[in-house]
């Protein structure tokens, strides 16, 4: 997916070093520093978790870290809201199931 780099409001994008992180097992880059969620937007993952009772996918809805729809498994966590969550380099990101870690890890 392509990103933008040339911004109207904010001007041209600075460089940003490269880093590599894993989404269910998957090997994937990023930039660091980023929101985990912008990063995975960029590879094509649109559902971050899925919904206790009704098993329905969720993803990004507010992008400011006011809802819980972006939660994931990070590092291990369970319930990490990835739109406000800088990515690092080494970071393993996972889909997050219901709203505990039991299934998750």
């Amino acid at each position: 997916m392509k990103r933008i780099t040339n911004h109207p409001i904010l001007g041209e994008t600075p460089e940003r070093k490269r880093v590599h992180f894993t989404f269910d097992g998957k090997d994937m880059t990023g930039y660091e520093g980023e929101p985990i969620a912008a990063a995975l937007k960029a590879a094509g993952v649109m559902v971050h978790r899925y919904t206790a009772k009704r098993h329905e996918p969720r993803g990004i809805f507010c992008a400011i870290g006011r809802c819980t729809d972006c939660v994931m498994v990070v590092n291990g966590k369970p319930n990490i809201r990835t739109c406000i969550t800088p990515l690092e380099e080494g970071t393993d990101v996972r889909t997050q199931y219901g709203v505990s870690a039991e299934r998750n890890v």
